[in-house]
This record gives C-alpha cells, sequence and structure tokens, in this order.
C-alpha cells in the first residue's frame, strides 16, 4: 500500500489498541513497566514509526505488532 500502512499492520496495530482497553492498562502504565517512553509507545500505536530497530522495533515485537526477536 504506497503511502500507508499495509492492511495486516493495521489490522495489528488495532488489535494492539483494542489489547489495552481489554486490559484496563494504560499505555503509560505499559511503557514505564517496559522502560520505554509513553509518547514512543504512542507513536507506534499510532503507526507513526516504522519500527525497523531500536526502541520502536522492541515496542513493536512486544506489543506483537511485529513478528520479530527482541534481545534483552
Amino acid at each position: 500500500m504506497a503511502g500507508g500502512l499495509s492492511k495486516e499492520r493495521a489490522r495489528r496495530l488495532k488489535l494492539a489498541r483494542e489489547s489495552f482497553h481489554r486490559s484496563g492498562k494504560s499505555v503509560a502504565e505499559w511503557a514505564k513497566e517496559h522502560g520505554f517512553s509513553a509518547a514512543l509507545v504512542y507513536m507506534v500505536l499510532g503507526g507513526k514509526r516504522t519500527c525497523l530497530r531500536g526502541q520502536s522495533h522492541r515496542i513493536a515485537v512486544k506489543l506483537g505488532i511485529k513478528d520479530g526477536v527482541v534481545e534483552d
């Protein structure tokens, strides 16, 4: 999809956002528990980051938005 998110990525983002609603946990709480900036987590959930490397990649993998490996 040129200039936008693929359908699969959009679906995964939606599922990740819905999981926050189901759990009752805020994005800020989750970010703090995992050592991330809440602002960066919101950017990932909003599809504003490509999540190729670094913290964005780790956030996307931990939220199930992206298949990948997170090495601690």
